[in-house]
């Protein structure tokens, strides 16, 4: 969800690497050719993810000379179109070095036509990358606890929701416990973001929350989480505190609830985060770490034969 925090990190473009190689080629220097393509890209985990140097189709293609955008609009993936799209806010640009869209749209690997969820959406930033990327042939429902809505959410949520780009999406107002409706079932995926750690001093049965996302999901559905990493052995005793929530845990809770981790990856990790510090967003940002904080982010299947 947006209302708990981001970071970000550089990254190699994608577009600049292609243009090199077109060029050698063109000029018969294949020994150079073979130099840069010895490179290689660095593998992921067990996600293959780019980690934060991988190479990534950017956003915005740089212009350096005559008739480069649209070569390289065309090479660049899906979730680079999408991101890029014309329409999307300012608003929404700015928090992107944060939060790193493109990497997680790959990550989720929604195509048009699938059907997902955005749990504790917020003000919509994640719901509405996930709406263009399933189309208009397919469906995301965003939900919203009262909590969120009453005390931040409510006035920029419905705002968003009147934009052309949400039209795909149906608002859910409901408690965690249950989170969505009846009719959300055989969905390819479910995402929450930022927002487990506060599924804790909600005082959520995180239980029947896990389940009722199970149930929802299709066998070989997916069940994206990312949030600010606690210090080993916290659990979850630093969940209000400091905003954030072990791994582990996460780890440990959701296998419990029947899911298989498929996959993580690396692109909000942070090293040098000492996870000693509140990563909510106002309390980040008025001590000058907003976007700082380590976070791990996990890919969970309904496995497609129960075990």
């Amino acid at each position: 969800m947006s209302l708990f925090a981001p970071g970000s990190t550089d990254r190699v473009p994608r577009v600049a690497l292609l243009t090199t190689l077109r060029r050698l080629v063109a000029g018969g220097c294949i020994s150079a050719l073979i130099g840069v393509a010895g490179g290689g890209c660095k593998g992921g985990d067990e996600s293959a993810a780019p980690e934060p140097a991988a190479l990534e189709a950017p956003a915005a293609v740089e212009a350096d000379e005559p008739g480069e955008p649209e070569a390289a609009q065309a090479e660049a993936p899906a979730s680079a179109a999408l991101v890029a799209a014309p329409d999307r806010s300012e608003e929404d640009r700015a928090l992107d070095a944060q939060r790193r869209p493109e990497e997680l749209l790959d990550f989720v690997g929604l195509k048009p036509g699938m059907r997902a969820a955005d749990l504790m959406a917020g003000f919509g930033y994640t719901t509405e990358l996930l709406a263009r990327a399933v189309g208009p042939e397919g469906v995301v429902y965003g939900q919203n606890n009262a909590f969120v809505l009453e005390r931040f959410a409510e006035a920029g949520w419905s705002e968003r929701l009147s934009r052309e780009a949400m039209a795909k999406v149906v608002r859910v107002d409901r408690e965690l416990e249950d989170p969505l409706p009846p009719e959300a079932d055989k969905l390819d995926a479910v995402v929450m973001v930022l927002f487990y750690h506060d599924s804790v001093w909600m005082k959520t049965d995180r239980a029947a929350m896990n389940k009722a996302i199970f149930d929802a999901l299709r066998p070989g559905g997916a069940y994206v989480v990312i949030d600010h990493a606690g210090r080993p052995g916290s659990g979850v005793s630093e969940a209000q505190t400091l905003h954030r929530i072990e791994e582990s845990t996460v780890r440990e809770e959701l296998t419990a609830a029947g899911f298989e981790l498929a996959a993580e990856a690396d692109f909000l990790r942070n090293p040098e985060d000492a996870r000693d510090w509140n990563a909510a967003p106002r309390a980040a940002a008025e001590s000058g770490k907003r976007g700082e904080s380590d976070r791990f982010v996990l890919k969970f299947i309904k496995p497609v034969t129960p075990g």
